[in-house]
């Protein structure tokens, strides 16, 4: 169950999302709270889930518990995934947003030196999270006769990752994901797109600036920099923007695609 009670009726919104329901997955911080708090500006209701139950309720309470509903669930756990759409459907009796942005670095080494139980957790959420997404989301959206379902890759899905064998495979696999479903959604309504960040200014960076130069934070995060020919880290805001424009009606003829935020990284 969520930990919110049912929303009183609130004022006619307008907005790019207005009248339209989301659920984003790791939507307490990052990425997923960026996102919530525009999607909430553009008038959606929203499901955040993520482990972390107080960050949660931190964002639950920044956005108000009108417009958003937390669950704390592991999006790798099928029992829990199909409990967040059925929460969701619950809650707003629709679907049609569904934001697969959950996911972890893993750990920070070479392929010889990998843990095989991090590489298996990493695939668990990073692939498995967005696998259970799309198989219980799409049957509600296609009886709807549409929705948009945004999944959160990488530059490393595009590329390979020295140190991050098991975070690129599983950003390359999610890829691969998108677009089978999206030749097996056909002509259902249903659109399904990945988005691409570069490094961006989140706790995943510094973990990863951290692991692969102890001590040395900073040089790394100077080093990695230097590779984006923008020259600098991303924001969550940015890429936001990119997922509020393939969830909203503005993207309604674009699915299969890969959206590269990323500063010019991958030119």
């Amino acid at each position: 169950m969520t930990n919110a009670p049912a929303p009183t009726p609130q004022p006619e919104t307008h907005g790019r999302l207005a009248g339209k329901v989301a659920l984003i997955t790791g939507g307490s911080g990052g990425i997923g709270l960026a996102s919530a708090r525009l999607f909430a500006a553009e008038g959606a209701q929203l499901l955040l889930v993520d482990l972390d139950a107080a960050a949660l309720a931190a964002a639950q309470a920044e956005l108000g518990d009108a417009r958003v509903a937390t669950l704390a669930a592991d999006v790798s756990d099928e029992a829990q995934m199909r409990e967040a759409v059925a929460a969701t459907l619950q809650r707003h009796g629709r679907l049609d947003v569904l934001f697969c942005n959950a996911g972890i670095e893993g750990a920070i080494a070479p392929i010889a030196d990998y843990p095989v139980a991090m590489f298996d957790r990493v695939l668990a959420v990073n692939v498995r999270g967005v696998f259970l997404g799309l198989k219980h989301a799409l049957p509600v959206m296609e009886r709807q006769g549409g929705g948009s379902i945004v999944i959160t890759s990488s530059v490393a899905g595009l590329r390979g990752g020295a140190h991050l064998a098991a975070y690129a495979a599983s950003k390359h696999a999610v890829v691969g994901l998108m677009r089978s479903a999206v030749l097996e959604t056909g002509a259902s309504g249903v659109r399904i797109n990945t988005i691409h960040p570069s490094p961006i200014e989140t706790r995943m960076m510094r973990a990863i600036e951290h692991g692969r130069a102890p001590g040395a934070e900073a040089a790394a995060r100077q080093a990695i920099a230097s590779r984006i020919p923008a020259g600098r880290y991303g924001t969550p805001e940015e890429v936001a923007r990119t997922a509020l424009f393939l969830a909203s009606d503005d993207s309604r003829f674009c699915s299969g695609g890969c959206y590269e935020v990323d500063g010019g990284m991958l030119a």
